[in-house]
């Protein structure tokens, strides 16, 4: 099994902006040098939802320079927020900056707020992912001899005539990881050969199971039954099986499951705070994009927990996650650094950390 790290501490005001992204780094370098293997970084703009992903892209490449040795992916691009040309564009050459160690999760999802600051309505946001992909697919493809590849949706119209510049590292497309939420979208990462996120919920309806394990298993034997089905070639169902990933907003440990459970409790608190200030200005601009969403979730409930945390001693860490392992779940992409940027969580992010690299990453590696 493969561990990644996922970056997604908030901020709260502009002055905390730089050390937030400071904390990040650092976060970054010691997750590096206990053996995690990849980085993640959402896509998120304007609240101070990890000030960082405002361009995940520019903040990719710049840790890929102090750390070549990692991989680095997203979960998710917003798609709809991108130029479909410049997206290519920035996916080759993030490719090429990272040895083609690059794991694309892409995605329609996003806030108002997010939306109308590019333009975009919100109610359109699914079908501009769509077109936008389906463009970005033609772009990557595209050879400088080949017809120029023309492209008109509901959002941008052009023309490429030569090619995307750079090529993708070893002149293949990059790694893109949908989120196989809906069959529809299993069949689709099966049929591409591309590794995926399962979830441990089914969206919209169920989003706090009473046994997420068993929502997540199903998931997967489908989506994998399906790569399997399909003629690639050997190497390629390994890499997709590789990073087929299972994530956790939190991952807490301490050394006993009581001190666990109530330091996170302390974290959840200072979360859902931050949930319902970013909650507020997507209020005010849903009046402006005709929507009426409902209240967010609480972080802070038993169900909640259930499904985003990962939380516990040691021991018990590591016997939830030998169900994911022995179903052959790839990566386990963990966010232990969620919420703002308090000195609790400063204190539980150094204790998790070294916990559960010591403790627990051994039990699943046979080799980096």
């Amino acid at each position: 099994m493969r561990f990644s790290l996922f970056l997604t501490t908030r901020s709260t005001a502009p002055s905390e902006d730089r050390a937030v992204m400071d904390a990040l780094v650092e976060h970054v370098d010691v997750g590096a040098s206990l053996g995690f293997d990849a980085v993640f970084q959402p896509d998120h703009h304007f609240t101070g939802y990890a000030p960082q992903a405002s361009d995940p892209f520019v903040f990719a490449a710049y840790l890929a320079a102090r750390h070549p040795e990692l991989w680095y992916g997203f979960s998710v691009q917003t798609v709809p927020l991108h130029h479909p040309v410049r997206f290519a564009e920035r996916l080759a050459l993030l490719d090429q900056l990272t040895d083609g160690k690059l794991l694309v999760g892409v995605g329609s999802g996003t806030t108002p707020e997010e939306s109308i600051g590019f333009g975009v309505n919100f109610q359109d946001t699914s079908r501009l992912s769509q077109e936008n992909l389906e463009i970005v697919g033609r772009l990557l493809a595209k050879k400088p001899e080949d017809e120029p590849v023309q492209f008109s949706t509901s959002h941008y119209s052009g023309a490429v005539v030569s090619r995307i510049s750079p090529a993708p590292y070893g002149n293949r497309t990059p790694t893109m990881m949908p989120v196989a939420a809906r069959p529809s979208s299993t069949e689709r990462a099966a049929r591409l050969g591309q590794p995926a996120f399962i979830l441990n919920f089914l969206p919209p309806q169920q989003m706090t199971p009473e046994n997420p394990f068993e929502v997540f298993a199903e998931s997967y034997q489908r989506y994998r039954t399906a790569l399997e089905a399909q003629d690639h070639p050997q190497a390629v169902v390994d890499h997709a099986l590789d990073w087929t990933t299972h994530s956790y907003q939190y991952v807490h440990l301490a050394e006993t499951d009581e001190q666990a459970e109530a330091e996170l409790d302390v974290l959840l608190g200072q979360y859902q705070r931050t949930v319902e200030r970013e909650f507020v200005a997507n209020k005010k601009a849903e009046a402006i994009s005709g929507v009426d969403l409902k209240e967010p979730t609480d972080g802070t409930t038993p169900e909640w927990k259930r499904v985003w945390c990962l939380h516990g001693s040691p021991e018990t860490v590591t016997a939830k996650l030998k169900e994911y392992a022995d179903l052959g779940v790839g990566n386990l992409l963990g966010g232990f650094m969620g919420g703002p940027l308090t000195p609790e969580r400063r204190r539980a992010t150094d204790q998790s950390l070294r916990l559960f690299a010591e403790r627990v990453m051994p039990n699943f590696r046979t080799s980096k």
